[in-house]
């Protein structure tokens, strides 16, 4: 299919990655963005171009107050649970910014960095564990979700007489857990009732861990109540265990599927790691080479006024959301765009967000996303795909659920 006769309609596909590529490149030259319906919460703008994306995630005109009020449903495909509607995420600022503010304070690089020796130990210990056992194995069961959930279990200071209710509770957050809504209601519920508990703990008696300085993180006469801790700690279990575990097993699967950029990282483990974490999250899905659709986005905002982004009116009270796979491919931003270059080195991707609503866990991510790639590598250099992957599209994240590899 040539680009002169593609029609760029949107949402799109599926199509192949070809096909795909060709009919994102069409829409990045044809409109800054589309309207369409979703299936729940009515209409909503799709951002494709990167400058427009950039433009309105930093701009304070768009808001989230309507979906976290209830005033407005979440557009959509699947309904957003009421508690995380409750979280930072759903904040705007000055009360966004406050937050965000004494929670970087928590979760600093220097703890960040601190914790990458303890996840290499722990990354090998699963390794050690597949090759006992001989494949092939699910990597998303048997490493790419318990490699998170276990620094999590680290940062936020879980006792280690408690990691497994805390894991059994937690894992009701997760999109491949198969619990009912039941089950993971009364997960959740026991899961803060032993949060609040925790946080209580710390601020009496403060410990080397996340809820301990979140407990006493002070800016300025300014602290962090009880509440507003838990559902920050509910965030970053969300983004912590299943974002991390779904960014693993993309780029071991983008790997796996090129020759050409597997050979590349075997050859410099240790100089291309922290590059290829990169391109893994601006298109790892795209290199995996499955089937293309358009129609996916990140959480939506609220104008508060009319606004033109790139020469489109965006009136009062419409949603806005961006789409992270036009977004991350256009030539305007990154050369080269649907090369998957595990070596790039300018790489402006937004899948982490950007301005206002940076993602607060990133460094946490990119360093577990780093020690997965390269411990899995360095010590299974002949891994290999053992069966197309599953997914799960009716979930928020619609995540990778299944991975099987050999060695």
């Amino acid at each position: 299919m040539s680009e002169t006769t593609l029609e760029p309609a949107f949402p799109f596909g599926p199509l192949s990655t070809e096909e795909g590529a060709a009919h994102i490149r069409a829409l990045l030259a044809d409109r800054p963005m589309s309207r369409m319906t979703m299936p729940l919460g009515g209409d909503v703008w799709i951002i494709h171009r990167h400058a427009a994306a950039r433009s309105v995630l930093s701009d304070p005109r768009f808001v989230r107050e309507p979906f976290r009020t209830g005033e407005r449903t979440v557009p959509y495909y699947v309904p957003f649970p009421p508690f995380l509607l409750s979280t930072i995420q759903f904040e705007d600022p000055p009360q966004h910014t406050r937050l965000r503010k004494l929670v970087q304070k928590g979760l600093s690089p220097r703890r960040v960095k601190a914790m990458r020796d303890s996840a290499v130990t722990f990354a090998n210990s699963l390794i050690d564990d597949m090759v006992a056992r001989g494949g092939p194995v699910d990597l998303v069961q048997s490493y790419s979700l318990p490699l998170p959930i276990q620094m999590l279990s680290d940062l936020l200071g879980v006792p280690s007489s408690d990691r497994d209710r805390f894991e059994r509770w937690s894992s009701a957050f997760l999109s491949v857990s198969g619990k009912s809504p039941e089950e993971a209601g009364a997960d959740i519920g026991e899961l803060g009732a032993y949060m609040a508990g925790l946080i209580a703990e710390r601020r009496a008696d403060p410990q080397d861990d996340l809820l301990s300085a979140l407990a006493n993180a002070r800016d300025k006469d300014d602290t962090l109540t009880d509440a507003e801790i838990l559902p920050i700690a509910f965030v970053l279990i969300i983004g912590g265990f299943d974002n991390t575990a779904n960014f693993i097993s993309t780029g071991t699967a983008a790997l796996l599927r090129s020759d050409e950029q597997r050979a590349r990282l075997l050859a410099d483990i240790d100089g291309l790691t922290a590059t290829t974490a990169e391109e893994v999250l601006r298109i790892g899905r795209f290199a995996m080479g499955m089937p293309v659709k358009g129609g996916v986005s990140l959480v939506p905002w609220v104008a508060t006024e009319d606004v033109e982004i790139d020469g489109q009116l965006v009136r009062a009270g419409e949603a806005v959301a961006v789409d992270p796979a036009s977004i991350n491919q256009d030539p305007e931003a990154i050369e080269d765009p649907t090369a998957f270059d595990i070596g790039r080195k300018d790489n402006p991707h937004l899948t982490l967000s950007y301005g206002l609503h940076h993602c607060v866990g990133a460094p946490l991510a990119r360093m577990e996303l780093q020690v997965g790639i390269a411990e899995l590598f360095r010590r299974l250099p002949t891994l290999r795909l053992a069966g197309e992957p599953t997914f799960n599209f009716e979930h928020i994240s619609q995540p990778m659920t299944s991975l099987l590899v050999d060695w």
